[in-house]
């Protein structure tokens, strides 16, 4: 499994990316997870309520209607998006057991940040008690996953303000910076997530690697 990292982009450019490594997945196994930000958007899957959005004409940033499960959401600068294209024809073909996963290496990267992310029964995400940190909605063709994840790591989460976050009314929304009390940079997060994603998403030769490269951080950090 590769992984990625593109920087900051528009979202239909990330879409265009995507498209391609889900085409190379389905012709030569290729699996990769794509890491990225995106300029300002919201985005919401292709469903006849769009009442999540308010009024489209007085957003301050474009939309995108997109193929992904899910009500509206904001990207922007400061938002940690990742995409894993993955064969779930080599993983048992269960949409509910991959999204558990992507779940769950969240709340696990999350620990080493010292905060105890969770879920809540019924609602799709991450959450830290009843505040929102990140929102999850994916797409799938011929059981070869896209979209994925978007973790918020910035404190200026005012992007969601002129929406309803994941068709939730009153959903507060959080994030790493907000819950550790200082500016965590998106880097920092980027560089502690590659274990975590080789662990719950990768093939069983992917989580030796992730062990190792654990093991010789915390070795070098100790010393």
């Amino acid at each position: 499994m590769k992984i990625e990292w593109l920087g900051r982009i528009e979202y239909q450019a990330g879409l265009g990316i995507q498209e391609e490594r889900l085409d190379e997945c389905l012709n030569n196994g290729e699996e990769s997870v794509i890491l990225l930000e995106h300029e300002p958007v919201y985005t919401i899957g292709r469903l006849p309520d769009k009442s999540s959005l308010h009024l489209v004409d007085q957003l301050p940033y474009p939309v995108f209607e997109t193929n992904r499960g899910g009500q509206a959401t904001y990207h922007g600068p400061g938002q940690l998006v990742g995409y894993p294209i993955l064969d779930l024809r080599a993983r048992g073909r269960d949409l509910h057991c991959y999204l558990r996963k992507l779940e769950d290496l969240l709340i696990d990267l999350l620990r080493e940040f010292e905060i105890n992310g969770g879920k809540i029964e019924g609602k799709t995400g991450v959450w830290v008690e009843d505040r929102k940190i990140a929102s999850i909605g994916i797409g799938i063709r011929k059981w070869v996953t896209m979209h994925g994840f978007a973790l918020n790591v910035a404190s200026d989460l005012s992007g969601f303000r002129s929406i309803i976050p994941c068709g939730l009314p009153g959903v507060r929304m959080t994030s790493i910076s907000l819950e550790s009390g200082n500016e965590v940079t998106l880097e920092t997060v980027r560089e502690k997530l590659a274990p975590h994603l080789r662990r719950f998403l990768g093939t069983p030769k992917d989580s030796v690697s992730a062990s190792v490269s654990v093991s010789v951080s915390v070795s070098v950090s100790a010393s």
